[in-house]
Formats: C-alpha cells, structure tokens, sequence
C-alpha cells in the first residue's frame, strides 16, 4: 500500500481520535516504519500467526497492554466508542484486520505506554529500541528495520 494512502486513509484519522499531544512527525515516522516491518502494510492478518491488522497486533499482547494500561486504557476505549467497536480484548483484536483506523491508533497507544519520548525523526537505532520494546517481537528482523525506517523518512519528506 502507498505510504501516503496509509497516511491519509488510516493514520492522520487515527490520530486526529487521539489527544494532540500523540501527534507528530516522530509518531509518523514511528508508525510507518512499524507497519513497514510488520506486516509490509499489506497483510492484515499475520501469516501463519495470531496477529491482525497493519501493525500485527496479537490479542493478549498489544491488544491486552494497550486496554490496560493506564496510560492507553482511556483513550483504547474511546476509539473503540467512536470506530464502534465492542471494548473487548476478543473484539478488538477480531475488528483490527478490517479497521486500519483502530488498528493505528492502538498502535499509536502502544508506543504511548512506554515512559521514553519517541525518538526524533532519523534516529534509527533508537526507533528500533522503541518498536523492540513496545511490539516485543517474536522474530525481530534488524536487517530489515533501517529500510523500513527510511522509507518511513522518506514518505514524512514528501509532504513536509
């Protein structure tokens, strides 16, 4: 999918759901170059996996953290409200391969949770730390995260 599909179609309205201070150049680069790793932006249901949506949520990881924490727990349940969504780990977990809104403002929520500013846009090794923090992958790809990153900077630059 075209960045800047993904960007007006599922980021921008996820976001604008969220308060503005979840808002910036950072959190785009951030999203994007997840998306880019997880699932190529493509793939709404993990390949052989549990995982939904374009950000390859699983139901008692991102979905169980992000409805949860006190820090997302408010915000989760007033996305579901607006994308009607039952507020449930089960629901929400089912409603990510289909609702690329939801699907990026939970993960926007996801990267909220952890206590560390997001890194500035170019900061590819931190990035990285942040998605291995956050997302605690099974299988993490290093080799693949500094193309997925970069073409996340590239799709910021476009329409800077």
């Amino acid at each position: 999918m075209l960045l800047s599909k993904i960007r007006a179609a599922a980021i921008a309205p996820a976001l604008a759901l969220l308060p503005a201070r979840m808002t910036s150049p950072q959190a785009e680069a951030m999203l994007l170059a997840i998306g880019l790793q997880e699932s190529g932006l493509i793939h709404r249901r993990q390949i052989g996996g549990p995982a939904r949506g374009l950000f390859q949520f699983e139901q008692g990881g991102g979905v169980r953290g992000v409805m949860r924490h006190p820090l997302s727990r408010s915000h989760a349940l007033a996305v579901c409200t607006v994308q009607g969504v039952e507020p449930t780990e089960a629901a929400v977990h089912a409603a990510l391969e289909h609702d690329d809104i939801l699907a990026a403002a939970f993960a926007r929520l996801l990267l909220w949770t952890d206590p560390a500013p997001l890194p500035a846009v170019g900061e590819v090794g931190k990035a990285w730390d942040l998605y291995l923090r956050t997302w605690r992958p099974g299988k993490p790809h290093r080799n693949r995260w500094d193309a997925c990153y970069a073409q996340a900077m590239d799709a910021l630059e476009v329409t800077a």
